[in-house]
């Protein structure tokens, strides 16, 4: 199964399967500016971000593309904006693989005067290695999940395959230090290779042989604490939308998976606060097309229902609730003054 080659997105697909809906991919240019770090296609829309990690991590915009997937990687054209200097830039032409060419913008760095007599300072010396994360065995990864180390682009596709015994999927080959860029070289700490192009750098082989890492294990176990969070939730006719009030959940390490009749919530929160729960839910959904995001002060999760009856709470329950009909919300005019007909999911509609 082919792998595809967009940025930001990695995913194996199938060709009968692949249509112009299928990716969702940034199509421009990665900008790194005074240590600033962004896409071109989308750097009004989103802001540059100072972590490596972060840049890996931001999210493909409205503003960015959606087509195919492809095993060559697939590119538009988006200017890259010219930094103001007082310096005159000199136009560079360069030569990429495929006997293409494309232009890019090049400073000249200005000359440092240093007083006579002055020795240059010694470089400073290279950080401290990645703080090495161990794997939580215990925890649910979601499918198609990517592994946390730098370098390894392995995606989650089963315990088996990925985390259980010695198999060749549990191998990871990873860099344990910080990216490094510097006037257009980029590498690893941990290593020697340097390269000038972005793509070229992402296939830097890793240098270190260990475990993949896709839910990393807490540090200070012994010290979370479980906590309860507000949930909220309505409804449609074909979703259920639930709000958790998690302020400032770990994106990295929180989860939210779908079952066919289960929602499993586990929140990392600042200050070794953890909320977990697994809600066995009043109706069966779709898992496939379900979806959450997390938000800074919330959890935004969107329920697909199965079938279109209305939902009388959002978990399941044994008590008898006395033949309650919800309607979904009413139709003619705004609001519920005024207004002229209920609208009733189908078997509310047949009772009615």
């Amino acid at each position: 199964m082919p792998k595809c080659a967009n940025r930001s997105c990695g995913q194996d697909y199938e060709d009968a399967a692949n249509s112009e809906e299928s990716c969702i991919y940034h199509p421009g240019l990665p900008i790194f500016h005074e240590g600033l770090k962004s896409w071109s296609c989308c750097n009004t829309l989103q802001k540059p971000v100072l972590d490596f990690d972060e840049f890996m991590g931001i999210p493909v915009r409205p503003g960015c593309t959606r087509g195919r997937h492809s095993a060559t990687e697939t590119q538009k054209a988006h200017p890259l904006p010219v930094q103001s200097s007082s310096l005159s830039a000199t136009k560079a032409t360069l030569d990429d693989k495929d006997g293409s060419t494309s232009n890019m913008i090049v400073q000249p760095p200005a000359p440092i005067v240093r007083p006579a007599g002055e020795r240059m300072a010694p470089m400073a010396s290279a950080p401290p290695k990645v703080a090495e994360e161990e794997e939580d065995i215990d925890a649910i990864v979601p499918l198609g999940t990517t592994c946390r180390h730098n370098g390894c682009n392995v995606t989650f596709s089963s315990d088996a395959e990925n985390r259980i015994g010695d198999g060749p999927g549990t191998e990871c080959a990873y860099h344990p230090g910080h990216p490094i860029f510097h006037e257009g070289s980029k590498g690893y700490f941990c290593c020697k290779p340097r390269v000038l192009e972005f793509d070229e750098f992402l296939k830097i082989k890793g240098c270190t042989q260990g475990r993949h890492v896709f839910i990393p294990k807490k540090a200070i176990k012994d010290k979370e604490e479980l906590v309860d969070c507000r949930l909220d939730h309505y409804q449609t006719p074909s979703t259920v939308q639930v709000s958790v009030y998690a302020k400032k959940a770990d994106k990295s390490r929180s989860v939210v998976s779908f079952g066919n009749n289960t929602l499993v919530l586990d929140l990392f929160l600042p200050d070794s606060k953890r909320f977990h729960r697994t809600l066995e839910l009043f109706g069966p959904i779709d898992p496939t097309t379900s979806k959450f995001e997390i938000l800074g002060t919330k959890v935004d999760i969107m329920l697909k229902k199965r079938d279109g009856r209305s939902w009388t709470l959002l978990e399941k329950t044994d008590r008898d609730l006395g033949g309650v009909a919800l309607t979904f919300g009413v139709s003619g005019r705004t609001g519920t003054v005024g207004a002229r007909q209920a609208v009733l999911d189908g078997e509310n509609s047949r009772k009615a």
